[in-house]
């Protein structure tokens, strides 16, 4: 999955408001699947997702596809160090289920975000958030993309390491 170098610029002037951010930077402080930060997964969210927007001709609103994409882990913690399991009544209160909540109120303070990418950034872990429903073509994008994502950064980091070995964090490293 490769972009082209003009829709590299198109998503560069869309989210470089955001990627300058002081608090968005510190996403690339916290690992979220592997080795990978929770900056640089993000980051594949977004390629994946406009990729997948462009390929197939789907129509989405291409800002809100991308600030919702790279806003949609943007809870700022390490979810490795928190509390684990402690009963179905705490169930909740885990990462997988409480993360969209946290990275939307984070959002929501820093960055006026429209309520699409709220919905984006909310829903992105449905059907395990089945509260949560992606109720926008954008959601639905950003949602499969994660899946995509967390997929390959976690089951296939070996070879993505080998094929990666001195590339900047800054580069394409899925595709």
């Amino acid at each position: 999955m490769q972009l082209s170098q003009i829709e590299r610029e198109q998503l560069y002037a869309i989210l470089e408001k955001y990627d300058q951010h002081p608090k968005v930077q510190e996403m690339r402080e916290f690992i979220q699947h592997g080795d990978v930060t929770t900056y640089q997964h993000c980051k594949n969210v977004v390629l994946v997702s406009f990729w997948i927007n462009r390929r197939f001709h789907l129509g989405a609103d291409e800002t809100a596809l991308a600030v919702g994409g790279f806003l949609h882990d943007f809870y700022l913690y390490d979810w490795h160090k928190t509390s684990s399991f402690h009963g179905l009544r705490r169930l909740f209160e885990m990462h997988g289920f409480s993360h969209p909540g946290s990275a939307c109120v984070n959002a929501k303070r820093y960055f006026q975000i429209t309520k699409k990418e709220q919905n984006i950034i909310q829903s992105h872990m449905w059907p395990l958030t089945f509260r949560h429903v992606p109720t926008c073509r954008e959601a639905v994008i950003v949602c499969l993309a994660d899946k995509y994502c967390a997929v390959v950064e976690s089951m296939f980091r070996r070879a993505k390491a080998a094929a990666t070995v001195g590339a900047d964090e800054t580069d394409e490293t899925l595709w």
